[in-house]
């Protein structure tokens, strides 16, 4: 996917009526609170990441950070009205996966999630999945020691807290998908893509690994519809609870 490439605009109210005003401040109060928050927790979790990254390059050759292609949207104005467009940006985790890692398997499975092919993506899993992360791809080969740790805990997140300084993410938000993924989209599926994306969102607490793809995109959805700076917070908070107790992380 390259850059100039858009792939849907998405039509939100009109410039100057008050449903337009109402959004605009939330989203500015959204910004603000990103970026309190954000500042304020890379002053404890920096000496953390630098640990991660230490064990990282310990346990396996390559760079400590990954870097990947994801969609997400941005506001922008035409023809009168506040649109969200899909653009590309690069994301950054903590790299879990040896670096000679193909992304076929994945490509596969995500093929039979959007699908809702339960069959095909139990004949991708392991042998020993939960019945609870049928959704997810389990014991993936491609996984080193300590990226197994990262996933479980979803340490593996954190260097996306850069993307939300940059602005290019939301601390809440739909999570950004692959450019392959969003090929296969159906159109009602954009409309998980109408906010900008997040380290973690409805789905990510409500559902996760055990929710089928077409649910997921009703959670974001459901999401979108009723996004509120005290929505927000609640779900960051229900996030941090989620991943002290490991809730759908794998």
């Amino acid at each position: 996917m390259k850059e100039q490439e858009v792939l849907q605009w998405s039509v939100g109210p009109a410039i100057g009526t008050r449903e337009e005003a109402a959004n605009e401040l939330y989203f500015i109060a959204k910004r603000v609170m990103d970026l309190v928050v954000v500042s304020l927790s890379l002053v404890f979790l920096l000496p953390l990441m630098a640990f991660m990254a230490l064990l990282i390059k310990w346990d396996s050759p390559g760079p400590a950070i990954f870097r990947q292609e994801r969609v997400t949207a941005r506001r922008r104005v035409r023809n009168g009205q506040m649109v969200w467009e899909e653009t590309p940006f690069t994301i950054y985790k903590f790299r879990t996966m040896r670096t000679d890692a193909k992304s076929t398997l994945h490509r596969q499975f995500i093929e039979a999630y959007i699908a809702g092919d339960d069959q095909r993506m139990a004949a991708l899993q392991s042998a020993q999945q939960a019945e609870d992360a049928k959704y997810k791809l389990v014991a993936d080969p491609r996984v080193t020691r300590v990226g197994s740790l990262l996933r479980r805990t979803s340490l593996d997140e954190l260097p996306q807290l850069w993307n939300v300084l940059l602005g290019h993410m939301s601390l809440v938000g739909p999570r950004p998908p692959i450019p392959y993924e969003v090929e296969l989209y159906q159109p009602h599926h954009h409309d998980r893509l109408r906010t900008i994306s997040g380290l973690t969102g409805w789905w990510q607490v409500k559902g996760r690994s055990a929710t089928s793809f077409e649910e997921m995109v009703r959670m974001d959805v459901e999401y979108i519809q009723q996004q509120s700076l005290w929505l927000d917070i609640k779900i960051i908070v229900m996030t941090v609870t989620a991943a002290m107790n490991g809730k759908g992380a794998r």
